[in-house]
C-alpha cells in the first residue's frame, strides 16, 4: 500500500504542469553548469607551465676572443690562406663579440673532435644547468616523469639523456627520448613533443636540455659554405623544466599558450639549405646554403600565416584580410598612387616581447624587417648573438633571460619564441608570463647585464653573400 501511494504522488507530481515548468527550467542550467564543469576541468588539465630555465655560461677561460680565434686558425696549418682571410671576414660582420664560449677541444692548435672530447663538452653544459635547475626549486630527480634532450651533431651511445638519468639517478620508469639531426629549432620541438607526452601523462614533470656539441662540428676543409659554421656556432646550453601540475602553477613562470610547427622540406632549396656532407677531400662539415635567408623568409611566412589567426586581435585581421581582397579586385593604372600592398599585421598588438633565433646577424635583421619590428624589440637577440654568438636551438632561452634580467617581462606579457632549423623548418611559442619576475634573480645575465645593450659596428654577416 504505501509502495502504491509513493508511486502515484511520484506519477502526479511528475504529471503537475507546475513542476514540469520548474524542472524544464532547471535542466538547461545544470547543463550549462555540468558542460562549464567539463570544459574547466578539461582545459586545466591540458595546461603546460613553464616552471623555471637555466642557460649555461661556461667557465671563463672557455672564453674566445675573435683575434684568438683568427691566431688559431692562422697557425693550425690546416687552412689557406684564403680560408683564414675569409674567416676573419666572416667574423668582422657576423655581430659575435669577444666574450662568446668555445670547449676546450676547439682551444687546442690541432682540434679535439673525438667522441671523448664530445662527451667532455656534454657534461660541462648540461650537468651543472640540470643540477642548478632542480636545486632551485627544490625539485627530487626522482620526481622527473619525463627527460627529452635535443643535440643535432653528436648522437652517442648511451645517448644523451641517458648521461643525465645517470649523473642524477633518475628513476626506472622515466619517459626518455634524445633527438638528433633537428637543428637550431629543436628546442620547441622538444617543448612540442614533452607537451603532448604530458597530455598523457597527468601529474608529471618534464625536463629538457638542450644544446649542440661543438666539438664534433669542427670542419678542417676549404670550402666556403662549410666554413660559415665554424665561425658562428659557440658553446652553450638551456635546462627547462615543464609541468602540468596544478600544485605548480603558483610557482611557474609562464604557460604555453600556443606552439606552432612548420616544415618545409618537400621543398628541395630548403631541404638542401642545412646540410652536412664531406667535401671532395672527405672532410665532414656543415654546409649553410646562399639559399638560406630566402628559404628562412618564405617558411617564416607560412609559420606566421598558421600561428597569427591565433594570436592577432580581430581588427588586425580584418585588416590583413581587406589588403588581400583589394589586392585581388583593384588594379590600379599607372597614375594612381593608391597602394595596394598586402597588410604587414602589427603583432606588437599580439605579443610583448620577441626571441628571434640567433642564427646571425642577418637572420635576426632579415626577421626584424619583414614584421616590421622597431630596434628595442631585436635587442635580446642581437645581444644573444653579440654575447654568446649562435648556441643553436638554446639561442631563445638566452634571449628570454635577457628581457627577465632587464626587469622587461611582467605579469600577463606574452613572449613570442621564433627558432629556426634545418629540413628545413621554423617553429614558433607563445608563452604567458604567470607570475612577477624579479629582475635582480639570478641567471646567465646577471653579472653583466649592466654592460648592454652595446653598440656593434657590424654590418650583416657572411649569410647575405
Amino acid at each position: 500500500m504505501l509502495l502504491s501511494e509513493l508511486i502515484a504522488g511520484s506519477t502526479s507530481s511528475i504529471t503537475d504542469p507546475a513542476a514540469c515548468g520548474a524542472y524544464g527550467r532547471l535542466i538547461p542550467v545544470a547543463l550549462s553548469a555540468v558542460l562549464v564543469l567539463v570544459v574547466y576541468l578539461f582545459t586545466r588539465s591540458s595546461q603546460v607551465y613553464l616552471v623555471d630555465f637555466v642557460c649555461c655560461r661556461p667557465p671563463d677561460h672557455l672564453r674566445v676572443p675573435i683575434s684568438n680565434m683568427i691566431e688559431t686558425f692562422a697557425i693550425c696549418g690546416d687552412f689557406s690562406r684564403e680560408s683564414v682571410d675569409f674567416k676573419a671576414k666572416v667574423l668582422a660582420k657576423s655581430g659575435i663579440g669577444d666574450e662568446a664560449y668555445m670547449p676546450i677541444s676547439l682551444h687546442q692548435t690541432h682540434p679535439d673532435n673525438s667522441i671523448k672530447a664530445s662527451r667532455e663538452e656534454i657534461e660541462v653544459v648540461l650537468f651543472p644547468i640540470v643540477d642548478e635547475l632542480l636545486s632551485k626549486h627544490n625539485v627530487n630527480p626522482r620526481s622527473i616523469g619525463i627527460i627529452v634532450s635535443n643535440c643535432s651533431l653528436f648522437c652517442p651511445t648511451p645517448s644523451i639523456t641517458a648521461m643525465i638519468i645517470n649523473k642524477f639517478e633518475l628513476r626506472s620508469n622515466v619517459k626518455s627520448i634524445s633527438l638528433a639531426g633537428m637543428g637550431c629549432s629543436a628546442s620547441l620541438l622538444s617543448v612540442s613533443l614533452a607537451k603532448e607526452l604530458l597530455k598523457v601523462h597527468k601529474n608529471s614533470l618534464a625536463l629538457i636540455v638542450s644544446m649542440e656539441a661543438v666539438s664534433p662540428s669542427a670542419y678542417m676543409g676549404q670550402t666556403k659554405s662549410k666554413l660559415l659554421a665554424n665561425t658562428l656556432f659557440r658553446m652553450g646550453g638551456v635546462a627547462i623544466l615543464l609541468s602540468n601540475r596544478k600544485q605548480d602553477r603558483s610557482s611557474s613562470k609562464y604557460k604555453l599558450q600556443h606552439l606552432i610547427r612548420t616544415h618545409a622540406g618537400s621543398d628541395g632549396s630548403a631541404y638542401s639549405s642545412v646540410f652536412q656532407e664531406p667535401d671532395k677531400d672527405g672532410n665532414v662539415g656543415v654546409s649553410l646554403s646562399k639559399m638560406l635567408l630566402h628559404v628562412a623568409g618564405k617558411t617564416l611566412t607560412k609559420n606566421i600565416t598558421d600561428l597569427a589567426p591565433l594570436v592577432l586581435p580581430y581588427s588586425e585581421q580584418l585588416k590583413y584580410a581587406w589588403s588581400v581582397i583589394r589586392q585581388r579586385i583593384w588594379v590600379p593604372d599607372k597614375q594612381s598612387r593608391t597602394c595596394t600592398c598586402t597588410h604587414v599585421p602589427n603583432f606588437k598588438k599580439a605579443v610583448e616581447h620577441f626571441c628571434i633565433h640567433a642564427g646571425g646577424r642577418a637572420v635576426i635583421d632579415t626577421v626584424e624587417e619583414n614584421l616590421r619590428l622597431q630596434k628595442e624589440d631585436a635587442e635580446a637577440s642581437k645581444m644573444t648573438l653579440y654575447r654568446f654568438g649562435n648556441t643553436s636551438s638554446s639561442s631563445i632561452w638566452y634571449e628570454l633571460s635577457y628581457l627577465e634580467a632587464k626587469g622587461r617581462v611582467e605579469k600577463g606579457d606574452r613572449v613570442w619564441q621564433i627558432a629556426f632549423g634545418s629540413g628545413f623548418k621554423c617553429n614558433s611559442a607563445v608563452w604567458k608570463c604567470i607570475s612577477h619576475i624579479e629582475p635582480n634573480q639570478r641567471n646567465v645575465w646577471s653579472d653583466r647585464i649592466h654592460r648592454y645593450p652595446v653598440e656593434s659596428s657590424t654590418e650583416n654577416d657572411a649569410l647575405i653573400r
